[in-house]
């Protein structure tokens, strides 16, 4: 995984990652517009896939940003959503999410107006203080107040585009979509994820990607 090439574009089975996911939310039933946000200089190398893989009638490609939140912003900028519409939002290098996650997501969003994929932490959770030194605990932090946040995350659509507005306003940046729902004092639910659901960001998570694909199947 050394070198430029971004992880979205690497090779999962023979298939580029990118394309494992948008075959799982072509795939979901209540799914009726999926749009991916890239970097401009990514935009024709994507479209191409998409082309290629049969996703041309059904993927909107859309210029991102600088960062997640902005590249999330530009796509939400795009959409030709009404406020009670649902909107999902996935990392692209997350390819093993399954219909049956993105089922329940919706449905999740439905109840509550907005949750997220996560998973229940299994170490022991550490708070820490880092010095100059290293990191030194100031406490633990029991496990069952702790998940592991995945995607996708999913939203009323008005919901999240006022979130997003507030943030913009008073110039915050969160880690993800949900930090800025749980700023403006909303309630976001759990769905529960699992392992399978994993990031690819570290070399070894390819393999073990490769594994589970073929496990599935």
């Amino acid at each position: 995984m050394a070198g430029p090439q971004p992880k979205q574009f690497l090779s999962l089975d023979g298939v580029p990652i990118l394309i494992h996911s948008l075959r799982a939310f072509a795939s979901a039933p209540r799914v009726t517009a999926i749009y991916v946000a890239v970097r401009k200089t990514e935009m024709e190398r994507v479209q191409a896939q998409i082309a290629e893989y049969g996703f041309a009638d059904r993927v909107r490609v859309v210029e991102g940003g600088d960062n997640r939140q902005e590249s999330v912003s530009h796509a939400l900028a795009a959409l030709a959503a009404e406020p009670d519409d649902i909107v999902l939002v996935h990392d692209a290098v997350r390819p093993l999410i399954d219909t049956a996650t993105i089922g329940r997501t919706i449905d999740a969003v439905i109840e509550h107006g907005a949750a997220i994929v996560g998973l229940p932490a299994v170490d022991t959770i550490k708070q820490v203080e880092r010095t100059a030194h290293g990191a030194l605990i100031t406490s633990t932090i029991p496990r069952e107040f702790v998940v592991l946040a995945q995607t996708p995350q999913g939203f009323r659509f008005g919901l999240l585009q006022n979130a997003f507005a507030e943030a913009q306003a008073d110039g915050f940046v969160g880690t993800d979509e949900a930090s800025l729902v749980e700023r403006a004092g909303l309630p976001v639910a759990v769905v529960p994820g699992s392992q399978i659901n994993l990031k690819i960001t570290r070399p070894g998570d390819l393999e073990l990607a490769e594994f589970y694909l073929h496990q599935r199947r």
